[in-house]
């Protein structure tokens, strides 16, 4: 079930549903913190045109096998793809003691994941041009990347990037202070949970927030239940005292035109885990950007029906693809 690249190091989990794509590699890499990442690269395939490397970011809980059928599909037109997990989560290292619930210091803790990953494998191992594509909360951290360091990606391709969170109590940089101040007095570390979470299962794909496809909705079912270990849960007061901070300066008027790296952010029309109104608004205000809403999508474009993935596959080819030949 699981093929191991190196016996002394990580390895990639495989399911029936879900193989690992033909000449993966998969190791550890250090932060310049010194953290310790689980990243995959995974080969263009051979006889197509060269492209570049497709560096594929990904979401809050999310882990590298859960984008098998992306890589493949980014593969299939001609890029190399180069990923890895987060701190805190999938195959990396965690960052306080239960490793079940999601933490950071600092929202800036995941530019200097991205960063390092950066200068530690994609700079000396994979391939340029180098195209930067993020989901969610990858997306967010993908919008920083391209406002403080225009020349590490030519292009930015982003799936539903969590700039905000709608039905919230307060503003985000309210729901900030609120997080910032427990914190301050110990409870940085005490998880979230709302009522309505639930762990995926077989019986919680009628109504869930994240994708209208069976099938691939099981499929992350089957993934977390074979690793379990890859998963994890609730965020922390932490966690969302950093990630609200940096929504809160994403909606600032000084940050859009920080932005000069040409970018393409798509939104969920359905979607009920980040603010598709907010990414709207920012769309309307990049200078180098430009936003699409699909219709009928929920959040998980990339592992959507194959109606709304061809969608979103169009528009990776218009934006990336074709500018890449």
């Amino acid at each position: 079930m699981t093929a191991i690249v190196d016996p002394e190091g990580p390895s990639l989990l495989a399911i029936p549903s879900n193989p690992v794509p033909e000449g993966a590699r998969v190791g550890w890499f250090r932060t310049q913190d010194r953290v310790r990442l689980r990243y995959a690269l995974f080969p263009r395939k051979p006889g197509l045109a060269h492209r570049g490397t497709i560096c594929l970011v990904h979401g809050r809980t999310e882990f590298i096998e859960k984008y098998f059928e992306t890589v493949e599909d980014f593969r299939n037109r001609g890029f190399a793809v180069a990923t890895f997990d987060w701190r805190g989560q999938g195959g990396s290292e965690r960052m306080i003691g239960n490793p079940r619930l999601g933490y950071v210091d600092h929202f800036s803790d995941y530019w200097c994941d991205l960063r390092s990953f950066h200068t530690e494998i994609l700079l000396p191992d994979c391939p340029p041009p180098f195209y930067l594509v993020g989901h969610s909360m990858g997306g967010l951290v993908s919008l920083f990347a391209a406002a403080t360091e225009r020349t590490m990606f030519d292009r930015v391709f982003l799936s539903a990037p969590m700039v905000a969170l709608d039905r919230q109590p307060l503003s985000m940089s309210g729901m900030a202070r609120v997080a910032d101040a427990l914190s301050f007095v110990g409870l940085g570390q005490v998880p979230i949970r709302r009522r309505e979470d639930k762990p995926p299962s077989e019986q919680t794909f009628e109504g869930n927030p994240l994708t209208g496809d069976r099938a691939r909705y099981l499929r992350m079912v089957a993934l977390g239940k074979a690793r379990p270990e890859l998963e994890i849960a609730s965020p922390t007061v932490r966690w969302v005292g950093a990630a609200m901070r940096a929504m809160a300066e994403v909606a600032t008027d000084r940050f859009p035109p920080r932005i000069q790296v040409p970018l393409l952010m798509l939104a969920a029309a359905r979607d009920a885990v980040v603010s598709t109104p907010a990414i709207e608004s920012l769309g309307l205000r990049l200078r180098t950007g430009r936003h699409v809403v699909i219709p009928g999508a929920q959040h998980e474009l990339f592992m959507e029906t194959d109606t709304i993935r061809g969608q979103v596959l169009a528009a990776f080819d218009a934006f990336i693809t074709e500018q890449s030949a």
